[in-house]
């Protein structure tokens, strides 16, 4: 009888095996790593969205609540000054939403500062008001918003004529409160943001008439105060 000799693998069959193994690793590895990505860039966008989101959210409620309360008294003719804006921040007092509200009316500045990567931040600040004093130091900032690529604040209201201005980087009327505030931002990367035009409530029924007016693109006569 003859023995039956049992036959394995060459060298060459062993090796193509391998190579298959190893593309199939590949391809496998790949589609983890795809998806992965994807769900990583899915999540950045939504966190981004959400933080936008808030920003907003925050910005409308504290300056709609604006209050006309002093911050500070103009060193020339000692008038008080209840708002100050130019192009890169701005200071009011508002109360805080929420439980902090019950500190009562707060100094808030909000600022476009550099963030030491090329861009800005969004952030806030709060300073407490004692009684019939002047706002103590503010505080550590708060950020609202990284990244910030480029923007600035605007102001439109009505001069001590009641005559309609147009819309400027600048509000030097610090004795009175402009009318509407603009807060236009261009995001890092693919980030959003919805231009921000808030009314301030001094008077609610007067500030309606006059978000209609000065919001709309056509030229603006004449407003009828109460």
């Amino acid at each position: 009888m003859s023995a039956t000799r049992s036959r394995g693998f060459s060298l060459m069959e062993v090796l193509a095996a391998l190579a298959l193994l190893a593309l199939l690793l590949v391809g496998v590895y790949s589609g983890i790593r795809t998806a992965s990505r994807s769900v990583s860039a899915g999540s950045a966008a939504v966190e981004r969205l959400d933080a936008v989101r808030s920003a907003q959210q925050f910005l409308r409620r504290e300056l709609a609540q604006a209050m006309t309360q002093q911050l500070a008294k103009n060193p020339g003719n000692d008038e008080a000054i209840f708002f100050k804006g130019d192009a890169r921040s701005m200071s009011f007092v508002a109360p805080l939403p929420g439980y902090l509200g019950r500190l009562g009316p707060q100094a808030q500045t909000l600022e476009l500062v550099d963030n030491g990567k090329g861009g800005r931040r969004l952030q806030v600040r709060f300073a407490l008001l004692p009684p019939g004093g002047q706002p103590l130091a503010p505080g550590p900032p708060q950020v609202l918003l990284e990244d910030v690529r480029e923007g600035g604040f605007q102001y439109r209201g009505f001069d001590a004529q009641g005559r309609v201005g147009a819309w400027s980087s600048d509000w030097p009327q610090g004795s009175r409160l402009p009318q509407l505030v603009r807060i236009d931002l261009r995001l890092a990367g693919t980030g959003y943001w919805p231009q921000l035009t808030v009314p301030l409530r001094v008077d609610a029924s007067a500030n309606q008439r006059a978000f209609a007016m000065l919001g709309r693109d056509g030229p603006v006569l004449a407003w009828s105060r109460p």
